[in-house]
Parts: C-alpha cells; structure tokens; sequence
C-alpha cells in the first residue's frame, strides 16, 4: 500500500495491456472468455489477475458466475478508459503529423464569420477530411489573434484590419461586411417596416458589442457622424447566442454583421431594421500563422477562400 501512497510509484509497474486485459475482462464476465478473447491461457489470464490486485493493492473483481468490479476494480476501469482513448487519440495525431496533416483543426472566428462562411467552409473541408475534428472557438478578434500568434489556433475568420498585419501571419480578404441594426420577436419593431434615422434610436434599448470590438467601433463612429455622441447599451455581449435570447425574450434592439443578419432572417429569429445609412463593418477574411505550415490548415484556407469569394463575389466586385 505503500506504494499506492506515493503517488506514481505503483503506476511505474503498470502496463497497457493491464488496462486493456481489464476492459476485455470486465466485457467477457468470466477468466473463461476473457482468456479467449485474449488468445491467453485460462492459467496465463489467472496470472495476470494476480498480478493486476497486487499491483493495486486491492481485489479488483467479486468471483462469481459472472465477475462484477469492486470499487477498486471500477477506478481502474475509469483509468483504463482514459489512459487507452488518450492513446488511441495521440496515436491517430502522430499518423498524421507523419503525413504532414493534423488530426484536429483548432479555428477561430468573430461573428462576421459564423453565419455562412464558417459553416460552409467546414462543411466542404470534411468532404475532403472526413477524420479531421474541427475544433471552433468564438471569442473577441483581439483574442483570437493572439491564440493564434502563440500557437493556440491555427486559423482565424474574422476582421482585415491594421491588427492583421502581423510580421508571423498571413491573411487574404473574402469579402466586405456591414454593420446592421436589428430586432427580434420582443421588440416593438417586429414586424414593421418603418424606416428610421439612426438618431431616433438612440434611446431604444441596445444590446452591443463591448467597447474595443470592431463592431461597436462601427457603431460609435455612425452615431458620431448622425449627432448623437453617446450611446448607453443596457447590455454589452461578445455573444451571438445572447444577443439573440436578449432580443427575443425582451424590447431590444442590437447591432449585427450583415453576414449574420441575413441567416438570422432568413430563420426567422431577427428583423432588419432599416435606417438612414450604411455601416461600413469592414473586410472579413481569413488569417493563419505563416510560420507553421500544414498541410491540412492550407486546405482548410484554400476551403475558406473559395466559398467567401463564391458566396460573396458581389461585394468583392462592388468593393473600390
């Protein structure tokens, strides 16, 4: 037991055909058919239970017609499952780090990138990598870049701007975006079709983009050039998922990328609310560490590309 109380000393003896004997064992019920399963003798699969309780210390099984697990029995079965599916799923990276590939795509995006690009772009990157998982992270463009500069991510969809022009990363424009104010099943706006100046809605309740975010620097800048110089939100969320419950739960109005407000529309969850000018959202695009080449990241970019310039051929041809 001594060993048990040092931590990792007992664990040094411990072998992963211990691990996958017990799961075997723990399935087949008896030494009988565990040992056939295992192609051992039924004295060879005696052994190993002999040698499996002295390493822990403790019976691991109840004989019987049918072997049930003691409790000890069951946090070796929990350490087995762990211990083989991190194996297994560290074996399958290996393959394909061999191969120049990864086996998980670790992608971030801001909102501008969620509704269509992202989606799709996923969607034709498993047609052609069916085993890769896809890993998406929604977080401030801020923050994805700096995932993306240590590391963290390996590719971001988010806003070109002058924080894109990174000396480690490459990027290409996909299309330009608007910023567009919107309602949602609460508001008293739903289902009209009044047109407004952005100035009238200054004392509506908004649901905003924290200060820092492109999408409210948009916003500031638009209700600057109408008069109005401040803005209170009653809510400010990088959320997508609580800008929607916020506008349909309650009488909200909030501001969406066009990309967004088209989808969001076209399901029925947000209303367009027309006003008296255009906000410039800016140039969305994709962004991926020049550094670290991979073979599957490219893909995926290559991906991105052609259904941002597919998608949205129109405002890359209107775009001065």
């Amino acid at each position: 037991m001594r060993d048990l109380a040092d931590g990792f000393a007992w664990a040094r003896r411990l072998k992963v055909r211990h691990l996958e004997s017990l799961l075997v064992l723990e399935k087949a019920g008896t030494l009988t058919e565990a040992a056939a399963r295992l192609h051992l003798t039924q004295s060879a699969m005696s052994h190993w239970l002999a040698e499996m309780e002295s390493l822990v210390g403790a019976p691991i099984v109840v004989r019987g017609r049918q072997l049930e697990l003691t409790p000890a029995g069951q946090l070796m079965k929990r350490l087995a499952i762990s211990v083989l599916g991190d194996v297994s799923r560290i074996g399958q990276e290996l393959h394909a780090a061999a191969q120049g590939k990864a086996s998980r795509l670790h992608v971030g995006s801001v909102w501008a990138g969620m509704a269509s690009l992202l989606p799709s772009t996923i969607t034709l990157f498993h047609a052609v990598h069916p085993s890769v998982a896809v890993m998406v992270t929604e977080e401030p463009f801020n923050t994805l870049l700096e995932r993306l500069t240590r590391g963290e991510l390996d590719v971001v969809m988010g806003t070109i701007d002058a924080r894109a022009q990174h000396i480690t990363l490459n990027h290409e424009v996909l299309f330009d975006d608007e910023v567009c104010v919107v309602a949602g099943r609460g508001s008293r706006h739903w289902g009209t079709q009044s047109h407004h100046l952005l100035s009238e809605l200054i004392d509506e309740n908004w649901v905003v983009p924290p200060h820092g975010t492109s999408m409210r620097s948009q916003l500031d800048s638009a209700l600057v050039d109408a008069g109005v110089p401040w803005l209170q939100p009653k809510v400010e969320t990088a959320a997508i998922t609580t800008l929607l419950a916020m506008l349909n739960r309650g009488d909200y109005i909030g501001i969406c990328s066009a990309e967004m407000t088209r989808y969001q529309v076209a399901q029925g969850t947000l209303q367009h609310i027309e006003i008296d000018r255009i906000i410039k959202f800016g140039a969305v695009g994709v962004l991926w560490n020049r550094d670290i080449y991979s073979e599957t990241v490219n893909d995926f970019v290559n991906i991105a590309k052609t259904v941002g310039r597919t998608e949205h051929a129109h405002t890359l041809e209107s775009a001065p």
